[in-house]
C-alpha cells in the first residue's frame, strides 16, 4: 500500500448493525479490532474478544518482577519492511509520551541505537566464531539458488533435511538459519524457501544481525499493552478466562455460516446466537500452547494433552475440508517443542560476564548483545541474548535480564549429564556458564546472583511442520460468509509464518474483505524481485571455491552491466 492508497474508507452500509467476535487475544485479534475500528468504522462496543487466560498477548508475553524473576517464552525479531505490522502501530498512542505513536518511539530507538552483533557464535567454551561469510559451497548455493526458483507445489511437504545435501547443515549460514528462525532439518523446506524469498535482501546481515529491529522493553509492554489499552479506551469488550468451546456453523449451497458460539464462563456454559451480519475471527492453533513454567529447582513439565485451541480447531475442522487440517501442525510434539528460560541477575558478575562475550558494555536503553549469540558445540544448541535493558519497567538499574533458548531439549547437556527438558533453572544456568568458559568451582558464585525460569513449550514451531495446500485453511475459506482464520496457522501467500507481521496482515486481510473496503492491503515487501538485494544476496552466498551462481554473474550479467548506469549495482 503506498501513499496514493492510504485513504480514509468510506463507512460500509449496515455497519451499526454488526458484531464481531474474535476467539483468543494474540496480537492477530488486537489488530483486527483495531482495523474494524479504524477502516470499519465499527464502535468498540460492537466488537468482544474471548481469552482463555487472564492475560492478552498470546505469544508476545513478558511479566514478572525482580524477586521472584521475570520471564518472557520468547522474543521478536523485526525489520523494517513490515508494511502490516507499522501500519498497524503508526496509529496506536504510546504509553511514554504523550503526542507521539508506538511506531514513532519504535523508529526513534532502532535509529539512534541499530542492532549490530560483535559476536554471533561462540565454540570451545567462549573462543569467538571470526568469520563473516556464510561458508556455504558451489553444490549449496545451487541448491539455494534453485529453491528460490522452484513452485512451492513441486517442493510438497519436503522437509529440509529431504532437499538439502548433507554437507549444508555443516555451514555457517545453517548454523545461523535455524538459531535465528527456530528451524529444524524436519521442518519444511516450503517454509524456507518463503524466508529466503521474503528476507533475501536481509541475507547479507545474517552474520551480525544489521537492519534486524527491536523493541525497547519485552514485547508485552512494548507492543501488546499499548495497543490493549488504546482498544480498551474505545469500549472494545474483553472477556477473559473464558473458553470457547465450539461453533455452530450451518452449511447450505456451499455457504458456511456460524450460528452459535459455545462458551465456558467462570464454570458456567453460555451459548451466543450468531447472524449473517456477525462476524467471528478464530486464531486458529497456537505456539504457546499448554507452555509450562519450572523454576530453579525444578524442570517444567512438558504436557502433553491437546489442549482448548488445539481442541477447538479440530471441532471445527470437522465441519468443513476448506477449514483446514490441525492434525498436521499439533500431532508430533516431539518435533514441534523446544524450551526457552529467562536469566534475571542482581549484581555484575553475569553482566560482565556477557559483556565480555558481546563486546560492548550494556548501557541503560542500548542494544545488549546485538542479537542472540549461539553456542556452536552446544549438544542443546544454546543461544543466549541480552536485548535493550531494562527489558522490563520494573526492572532494578542494578539488574540484567537474558534471555535463552536450546532447539535440542531432548539431548543431555555437555556439562549437565541430563537432557535438557528435565533439568531445573539452575542446571540450565549451569550449562550455559559452563558454555561461557566458566569453570565448575567458580559457577556458584554466577548462580547466586540469579534467578532463572524455565518454560517448556509443546507446540513452539508447529507452524513449521512439513503440510501441503489446504491444510492450512484460508483467511476467509471458500464459500464463508462469517468466519475469519487469523494467526500462524491460516495460508496467505508468500509471507513467512513465525512473525508477527504474518499474524497483524491475517487480520487486515480478514477485515478489509469482509467489509469489502476500498483499501488494499499493505503489499509484501518484493525484495525478491529487486536486483540490488538479489546481487547483494549473490555476493553474501559467495564463498572460496567460487560458486555457481557467483561465475554466473561473473560471466554474464556483469558484462551485459559494463558501461551502464547499473554497472555499480554489483
Amino acid at each position: 500500500m503506498n501513499n496514493y492508497q492510504r485513504i480514509n474508507t468510506r463507512k460500509p452500509e449496515g455497519i451499526e448493525n454488526k458484531r464481531a467476535f474474535l476467539i483468543g487475544s494474540g496480537i492477530a485479534s488486537l489488530a483486527a479490532a483495531e482495523y474494524l475500528m479504524r477502516d470499519g468504522h465499527m464502535t468498540g462496543s460492537q466488537i468482544t474478544i474471548f481469552e482463555q487466560d487472564a492475560l492478552s498477548g498470546g505469544a508476545m508475553d513478558g511479566a514478572g518482577n525482580p524477586e521472584d524473576g521475570f520471564v518472557a517464552r520468547g522474543g521478536r525479531e523485526m525489520e523494517a519492511h513490515y508494511e502490516c505490522l507499522w501500519d498497524l502501530f503508526r496509529e496506536v498512542p504510546s504509553l511514554e509520551e504523550e503526542g507521539r505513536t508506538v511506531l514513532d518511539e519504535f523508529r526513534e530507538i532502532n535509529e539512534t541505537d541499530p542492532n549490530f552483533s560483535n559476536v554471533r557464535v561462540i565454540f570451545n567454551r567462549g573462543e569467538k566464531h571470526r568469520r563473516t561469510d556464510l561458508g556455504l559451497h558451489e553444490k549449496n548455493t545451487h541448491e539455494l539458488t534453485k529453491l528460490l526458483m522452484t513452485k512451492e507445489e513441486d517442493l510438497g511437504a519436503q522437509t529440509v533435511e529431504a532437499y538439502f545435501d548433507s554437507s549444508f547443515f555443516e555451514t555457517d549460514m545453517w548454523l545461523y538459519w535455524r538459531s535465528m528462525f527456530a528451524f529444524e532439518p524436519w521442518h519444511s523446506v516450503v517454509e524456507m524457501k518463503r524466508y529466503m524469498q521474503r528476507f533475501i535482501h536481509l541475507l547479507p546481515g545474517m552474520s551480525t544481525m544489521r537492519d534486524l529491529l527491536f523493541t525497547k522493553y519485552n514485547q508485552y509492554d512494548s507492543l501488546i499493552l499499548p495497543l490493549k489499552k488504546s482498544l480498551e479506551s474505545k469500549g472494545v469488550n474483553f472477556l477473559f478466562n473464558t473458553t470457547v468451546d465450539d461453533l455452530d456453523i450451518s452449511i447450505n449451497n456451499g455457504e458456511k455460516t456460524v450460528t452459535a458460539i459455545h462458551l465456558s464462563r467462570d464454570g458456567q456454559e453460555e451459548i451466543i446466537n450468531t447472524g449473517a451480519d456477525d462476524l467471528v475471527f478464530f486464531t486458529n492453533g497456537s505456539m504457546t500452547e499448554n507452555s509450562s513454567l519450572g523454576n530453579m529447582n525444578t524442570a517444567p513439565v512438558l504436557d502433553r494433552s491437546e489442549g482448548a485451541v488445539w481442541g477447538l480447531w479440530k471441532k471445527v475442522a470437522a465441519k468443513d475440508a476448506a477449514f483446514g487440517k490441525p492434525e498436521v501442525f499439533c500431532s508430533d510434539i516431539d518435533r514441534s517443542k523446544w524450551e526457552s528460560f529467562t536469566i534475571t541477575a542482581k549484581g555484575s558478575k553475569v553482566r560482565k560476564l556477557l559483556e565480555s562475550f558481546a563486546e560492548r558494555e550494556f548501557l541503560p536503553n542500548r542494544t545488549a548483545t546485538g542479537g542472540i549469540i549461539t553456542v556452536r558445540d552446544s549438544s542443546w544448541l544454546l543461544s543466549v541474548t541480552v536485548n535493550r535493558q531494562p527489558q522490563f519497567k520494573n526492572q532494578p538499574a542494578d539488574t540484567t535480564v537474558a534471555w535463552a533458548y536450546a532447539l535440542y531439549p531432548d539431548n543431555k547437556g555437555d556439562f549437565v549429564d541430563k537432557k535438557m527438558s528435565d533439568c531445573s533453572g539452575k542446571e540450565l544456568l549451569q550449562e550455559l556458564l559452563y558454555h561461557l568458559g566458566i569453570n565448575e568451582n567458580e559457577m556458584q558464585a554466577y548462580v547466586d546472583e540469579c534467578i532463572v525460569i524455565p518454560a517448556m513449550m509443546p507446540y513452539i514451531t508447529s507452524q513449521f511442520m512439513p503440510r501441503v495446500k489446504g491444510d492450512r485453511p484460508e483467511v476467509i475459506p471458500e464459500g464463508s460468509v462469517n468466519l475469519a482464520f487469523l494467526g500462524q496457522f491460516c495460508e496467505i501467500k508468500d509471507d513467512c509464518v513465525f512473525t508477527v507481521e504474518y499474524s497483524v496482515r491475517s487480520a487486515i486481510m480478514a477485515v478489509y474483505s469482509f467489509l469489502n473496503l476500498e483499501k488494499p492491503v499493505p503489499e509484501i515487501y518484493p525484495s525478491h524481485y529487486d536486483i540490488r538485494a538479489l546481487a547483494s544476496a549473490v555476493k553474501t552466498m559467495k564463498s572460496e571455491d567460487e560458486g555457481i551462481v557467483s561465475r554466473v554473474i561473473e560471466s554474464v550479467v556483469k558484462k551485459k552491466l559494463a558501461n551502464t548506469t547499473f554497472e555499480g549495482l554489483l
